[in-house]
């Protein structure tokens, strides 16, 4: 069959390609960017002309819709990508006689209040209401490598301690991005019954604690102490993470999660001819490197907040709590007085502070030598100076040597990214 897969550079839709392309089906990807010869350009953002589209489904036997975000962003809202360019792809499938048209929606459309939901409900039922072959599926959390929220959740459980929203009793039941394709490719046979809408889930129900308990285990870590929030601090939470660019904690993701992300998998099996796989076998041979994946993924973020905490505080301490007359007295001893004295001790807190906010606004290989740097030439002049401080039972001194350790390995994940 000739295929058009709408959304075929996205995690689900490069999949489903990858399955159609391995059984003999001749697949066209449309994509935002045409550049291989494969490729049609459809925009789902920016939307597209109807007229256009009609003549590009020409020789079309089925059309399959990928497209979905998560979260908005500019002109990629709910709206334009997930109800009105749905809708004018599938008036036009019906106008170019397009024989079977699947489109991959979300479990919960039916019941779910947020946009995610409402948006992509309102194509599955014009969908539904055209005198066409269609198939609508609502597949539950979507697992795969590389997959953003399986990036997301494999970097939480990697995490020494789990936070559970409400408990953590959500009820998951993820689907294998390869078991979906399959199940997809299937709804494409001739014999399979047209006009339906499926609710494809994978083999294992967890709760969302059990989730990341299985698999932190499966990325080879000992088991994480739980710490369970209560739902109105994690939605007002979400209130305020929702205004950070790129976050994945918004009201409508903290909505999506209460109402769970389950359903019988009766449908799934009968199109599989088989149980689908289950969550406790989705992570395999590539352990190590998810393993590996799982932890940078918050890793560098956590350092730096600590070594922007410690530069700011330094320099607040320094340049105002501390008592003034102790430091004077310490610059004394290594040559500076007067007005050299505190022009070196206002200036040495105003870089510490700029170093802080560096390293939050502005990380990057330059910011981490020119840290070591400081701190080597800070602990010399000390040493040599004030050689009674290396031996201060609090180590004043000797805590430069664990942030130069951190200092290195900012230095060396720079150098890999």
């Amino acid at each position: 069959m000739n295929i058009l897969v709408c959304g075929a550079h996205g995690f689900i839709g490069s999949t489903v390609c990858e399955w159609l392309e391995s059984h003999g089906h001749r697949v066209v990807k449309g994509v935002r960017h045409a550049t291989q010869a494969d490729e049609i350009q459809i925009d789902f953002a920016a939307g597209f002309d109807a007229k256009t589209l009609r003549v590009q489904l020409d020789g079309i036997d089925a059309v399959i819709n990928s497209v979905g975000i998560l979260l908005e962003h500019g002109e990629q809202t709910f709206d334009a990508v997930h109800t009105r360019s749905p809708i004018a792809l599938f008036d036009a499938c019906q106008q170019a006689g397009v024989k079977r048209v699947v489109q991959i929606s979300a479990l919960g459309v039916e019941t779910g209040s947020a946009p995610y939901f409402t948006s992509k409900l309102a194509a599955d039922r014009h969908l539904q209401s055209l005198p066409i072959d269609w198939q609508v599926v609502r597949p539950a959390l979507v697992y795969g490598e590389h997959g953003t929220s399986s990036r997301f959740f494999r970097a939480l459980a990697s995490i020494p301690f789990h936070v559970l929203p409400a408990g953590g009793h959500q009820l998951l039941r993820h689907i294998h991005a390869d078991d979906l394709a399959q199940a997809v490719g299937r709804l494409l046979e001739a014999d399979t019954p047209a006009r339906q809408t499926l609710d494809l889930v994978g083999g294992d129900e967890v709760e969302y604690r059990e989730m990341l308990a299985i698999f932190r285990s499966a990325l080879g870590f000992a088991p994480a102490p739980r710490i369970s929030v209560p739902g109105i601090v994690i939605g007002a939470t979400a209130a305020v993470f929702e205004h950070v660019p790129g976050s994945m904690l918004t009201r409508d993701t903290w909505r999506m999660l209460q109402s769970g992300s389950t359903a019988d998998v009766a449908d799934t099996a009968m199109l599989l001819g088989r149980m689908p796989r289950g969550i406790r076998d989705f992570i395999g041979s590539n352990a190590l490197s998810l393993r590996r994946e799982a932890l940078d993924a918050w890793r560098s973020y956590v350092l730096r907040f600590a070594l922007a905490l410690t530069w700011i505080w330094s320099a607040l301490a320094s340049a105002w709590l501390h008592p003034q007359a102790q430091s004077l007295a310490l610059l004394a001893r290594v040559g500076l007085h007067g007005t050299a004295a505190l022009t070196a001790l206002y200036a040495a807190s105003a870089l510490d502070f700029v170093f802080g906010l560096a390293t939050i606004f502005r990380p990057g290989r330059r910011l981490w030598c020119a840290q070591i740097a400081l701190i080597v030439v800070y602990t010399a002049i000390i040493a040599l100076a004030l050689p009674e401080l290396l031996t201060d039972p609090f180590g004043s001194i000797l805590k430069n040597l664990p942030i130069l350790a951190l200092l290195l390995v900012l230095l060396g994940e720079e150098a890999r990214s």
